[in-house]
Parts: C-alpha cells; sequence; structure tokens
C-alpha cells in the first residue's frame, strides 16, 4: 500500500525496516540517538533498537567513518552521519584513502558496506558550512557509489539499496526537500540505484538535473509550457556512476540539453556530463550544453542565498539561449 510521506520521514522508515531486516546494520552519527538527528530523520530508532545499534557518537567525523570501516571490515552494514555537508571534510581523508580503496586494495577480498549520509544543499537559511554541495569531489573518487534522491519514493528505495550495496556509497540527501511529500509504496519493486528516469516528457530540450534541483527544473518546464515550449525533465538520480545512455536517448529526441545543479558550475558534475554527451551527441546536438548551477565562490551568507542559488528565472534563461540556436 502506497503513503503519502516527507522525504524524512521515508528515509527513517527505510532506515526502520534495513535494522529490522538485518542485525548487522547499525547507524551511527551526531545526535542520530536520543535526539533523532537535528533534522528528526533518526527519530524513535534509538528507542526502538537500542543504543548499541543506533549509536551516538562523539563530534568526530573522521572517528565516525574510521570507525565504520572497522566494522564494515567485521562483517556490519553501518550508515553513518555527517550532521551537515560542510562537516565532512575532517572525514574525508577517512573516505577517500581508505573506504574508497579498500575493494581495490585486497584485490576485491574486502567489501565496504558503508553508507555515508551527508543532508546537502542550500535553501533553509543555514550558517556557514551547513550549506554546500561537495557531491564532485566524491563523484571524482574512484571506488565510491555516489547518489541523491529527490523525492520521498527516491529516498526510501535509494537508501534500501546503499544499505544491500557492498561497495561504499555517499548519500547525499537535499535537506530543503526533507519535508516535500510523495506517495511511497514500500512493497514496490524499485529502479535500479544508478538508473536515470525521466519525469516530464518533452520534444524541445532536456533539462537534466538530481536531488534538490529536480523539483525546480519540473516547475520551469511547467512555466515553459505555458509559452508552448516542450521540456524533458531526467532525474539523473545517480552522480557517479551516471547513466550517460538515458541522457544520451532524452538529447537524441529532443537535441538540447541544460545541466542544472546547485553545486558550482566551474568543475562540477554538470562539465562531465557536457563533455560526455557532446562526444555521444555531437550530430544529434542543435545547440551546446548549457549548464546552471551555482557561483565559483564560498556559499554566501543566508541573506544572499537566494541570489546565489539557481532559480526559475535563470534555468530559463538557459532554456532561451539553447532554443535560440
Amino acid at each position: 500500500m502506497a503513503e503519502k510521506m516527507a522525504m524524512a520521514k521515508a528515509i527513517n522508515e527505510s532506515l526502520r525496516r534495513a535494522l529490522e531486516a538485518d542485525p548487522k546494520v547499525l547507524v551511527m552519527g551526531e545526535d542520530v540517538g536520543k535526539l533523532g538527528g537535528v533534522f528528526r530523520v533518526t527519530d524513535g530508532l534509538q528507542k526502538d533498537f537500542g543504543d548499541s545499534r543506533v549509536i551516538d557518537t562523539p563530534l568526530a567525523e573522521s572517528g565516525i567513518v574510521g570507525t565504520a570501516i572497522g566494522l564494515a571490515l567485521r562483517g556490519y552494514r553501518p550508515v553513518v552521519e555527517i550532521q551537515f555537508d560542510g562537516f565532512v571534510f575532517p572525514a574525508y581523508d577517512q573516505i577517500v584513502t581508505q573506504l574508497a580503496k579498500m575493494h581495490a586494495r585486497s584485490l576485491g577480498k574486502v567489501k565496504m558496506p558503508v553508507v555515508v549520509r551527508i543532508p546537502y544543499g542550500g535553501g533553509i537559511g543555514a550558517v556557514e558550512h551547513h550549506s554546500e554541495s561537495p557531491e564532485a569531489l566524491f563523484a571524482h573518487v574512484a571506488g565510491l557509489k555516489v547518489v541523491s534522491p529527490s523525492n520521498a519514493s527516491d529516498a526510501y528505495w535509494m537508501m534500501q539499496q546503499a544499505i544491500q550495496s557492498d561497495d561504499p556509497v555517499i548519500y547525499f540527501e537535499p535537506k530543503r526537500r526533507y519535508w516535500d511529500k510523495a506517495e511511497v509504496d514500500v512493497e514496490a519493486i524499485p529502479a535500479p540505484l544508478h538508473k536515470a528516469q525521466v519525469v516530464r516528457e518533452g520534444t524541445d530540450l532536456t533539462l537534466a538535473a538530481y536531488g534538490p534541483m529536480v523539483k525546480l527544473c519540473q516547475e520551469v518546464a511547467a512555466a515553459a509550457a505555458e509559452e508552448g515550449k516542450s521540456l524533458e525533465v531526467l532525474d539523473l538520480r545517480s552522480v557517479s556512476p551516471l547513466d550517460f545512455d538515458a541522457i544520451q536517448a532524452s538529447v537524441e529526441k529532443t537535441r538540447r540539453l541544460v545541466v542544472v545543479h546547485e553545486a558550482p558550475v566551474f568543475f562540477g558534475s554538470g562539465g562531465e556530463i557536457a563533455a560526455r554527451i557532446t562526444e555521444r551527441c555531437f550530430y544529434h546536438l542543435e545547440a551546446p550544453v548549457l549548464r546552471v548551477g551555482g557561483y565559483h565562490a564560498p556559499y554566501p551568507p543566508a541573506r544572499l542565498e537566494e541570489e546565489y542559488l539557481p532559480d526559475l528565472d535563470r534555468v530559463l534563461d538557459a532554456v532561451d539561449r539553447s532554443l535560440a540556436y
């Protein structure tokens, strides 16, 4: 039976299901237990599963991930929370030099079933270090899977799939979408973890996005439709690996592509998409691949973040520029 729930609730229910199904699944992080997380995503889990499975850790991100690596070596499936995106960098060494390398270092003998949950992105009026979008830093590292759901249903199922993965998954949760509700069918057959999905059909141009920007792109497509423009919206869902086949199929139909993400455009994931699709679809494209994202500047104070983040007008401007070729 499908139930309408917010994304935060969907992740909570997914973690609950995983904890019930496998005693080797653990949840760890700062304030995830008694408090239930700063966004209450883990609310009630410690009460129901005990403090030996839902573990409040010290404020030490490197130690959290390092402990998770040790637990994974002993057969556990830890799900660790980094409280905010900007707090992940003390753990970056552990993630890049240990977590991502263990499988290759052991010639495939050692699995690393670790999920690193990271609430990310802006739009909530937070202070410094609480609104970053560092997904490209992790996508650049071989050995890591990097995903980001855009809605409650995907949040539920992608968490299930991430926990079941024998490879480490960096699971970026768009915090501004935590309270957006959608139908979640907990008995459904989910799409593959790294498969992109068309969430709106169109013929004139493809908008490709993931995480918090998918909803914006749907709003852009609706606004463009009032002007007689038919935009296809593609939810990438996964940043590494990227579903280039799905992007190519859409672009071969629409012949134009605009990639949208919150992270800075400079050296962002949109650059890799633009380069690869230009190679694959050179004779289909009727305009260069355009990118819309954040600026190459530190994330600004909350009063200025709406000027920094992509919005309806900035994406529509890119659409108009593409269609003008």
